[in-house]
């Protein structure tokens, strides 16, 4: 199609004509206007030396390390400065049983009471303090380099409350129980068909029989093995299910717990082997003597390692998890605009779908490499295959 000359430069007039109408240029007093309040902004940021995108990026930093630490209040959301939530029992051993509720902290800002003695919260840690909240610290002295060195010691009560993730593990703990008798009770009354809700579970329970327990430890011992690969697994589902939802639950990011379940892992695998499993980690068979001596150190190694790699998995794969979340979700509130805040989001929706993903897949492998280890235990030794 072609244009002629004429109507273009009429339609370019027209346009150059009614382009003041637009306002796209200042007029001589909004310029003015504009000079003033660049002079006003820059005399206000001279006078203020803290930069505001820092504050944000520090507040930030803080909530996420809020997030991924246990609490001593379940703290639900935060609503024009107020805890939105419900207190938690506090449990010391300080020189006897010291028994009251987290709301005597109001979330670290005051000093807590308990028959004379006196606890300060802090990054969620209880310390001993005095009345002011000055937290006690006792010298102890250490040899450094040959010589005494005293240092200063903060006190600490042993601390056995009931936290937000111990609260959580009772909660899972208690679903788990109800979910898995009814769906027992089911098969009983029903003559092995199962029914309720429990019964969505079922194809999960015979793929963790058929496809993880069988091929790796046996048909000969898989039983005996059963109902703790079941509990570990729907334990650690759920428990990371719990950690995807806004209520800021972080049980296994928590390296104490990740700790736990390896080692009850590492008590079962060394508890049930037998005698092959110890006669090949000390005196490994076909191989020379010399051999024997150098692997023997090393394959005893590898039974602390094992359970030591369960532990950090875990922990590092969901404790990740939550910080590139978290940091995601900081970033809408530096870029302050549509693009930025919308490309946040976007990220952050991307990255929760990833994590329910992760969420069983961590379970799944825990489950997978603790059925690797019962089957290395009860390995039935075979001369033929040594030979």
């Amino acid at each position: 199609m072609v244009i002629s000359h004429k109507p273009l430069k009429l339609i370019i007039a027209i346009l150059i004509a009614f382009l003041p109408t637009f306002g796209f240029s200042n007029t001589p007093i909004d310029t003015a206007q504009s000079s003033t309040e660049k002079a006003v902004v820059a005399n206000e940021t001279e006078a203020k030396p803290t930069d505001e995108k820092s504050e944000v990026k520090a507040k930030i930093l803080e909530v996420i390390g809020h997030h991924v630490l246990d609490g001593h209040d379940f703290s639900l959301f935060e609503y024009e400065g107020e805890h939105i939530g419900f207190s938690l029992p506090i449990i010391l051993w300080d020189n006897g049983v010291h028994f009251f509720s987290s709301s005597k902290f109001h979330h670290g800002e005051a000093v807590a009471e308990s028959n004379g003695n006196y606890y300060v919260l802090h990054h969620e840690k209880i310390y001993k303090s005095d009345k002011a909240g000055k937290i006690l610290v006792v010298e102890v002295k250490e040899i450094k380099d040959g010589k005494e060195v005293i240092t200063e010691k903060e006190l600490h009560p042993i601390d056995l409350s009931i936290t937000k993730g111990v609260l959580t593990i009772m909660i899972v703990a208690l679903l788990m129980f109800f979910l898995f008798t009814s769906l027992a009770r089911s098969y009983a009354k029903n003559g092995g068909i199962s029914s309720g809700f429990g019964r969505l579970f079922e194809p999960i329970v015979i793929y963790i029989r058929d496809e993880i327990a069988i091929p790796n430890i046996g048909e000969k011992h898989y039983k005996r093995y059963m109902s703790y690969l079941l509990t570990i697994f729907f334990f650690i589902w759920f428990l990371n299910i719990f950690g995807l939802t806004p209520l800021g639950i972080n049980v296994t990011g928590n390296i104490a717990i990740t700790f736990g379940l390896a080692v009850v892992t590492f008590i079962i695998t060394n508890i049930t082997a037998n005698k092959n499993y110890w006669g090949h980690i000390f005196w490994m068979p076909g191989v020379p003597l010399l051999m024997k001596i150098i692997l023997a150190p090393i394959e005893l190694l590898g039974v602390f390692i094992k359970p030591f790699s369960l532990m950090i998995r875990l922990y590092a794969n969901i404790f990740a998890g939550h910080i590139v979340l978290m940091s995601l979700i900081g970033l809408m509130f530096i870029f302050k605009n549509w693009l930025g805040s919308s490309l946040s989001f976007m990220l952050s929706f991307a990255i929760s779908t990833i994590e329910i993903l992760v969420a069983l897949l961590q379970a799944y492998i825990f489950t997978m490499l603790s059925a690797l280890y019962f089957g290395s235990a009860v390995e039935e030794h075979h001369h033929e295959e040594a030979h």
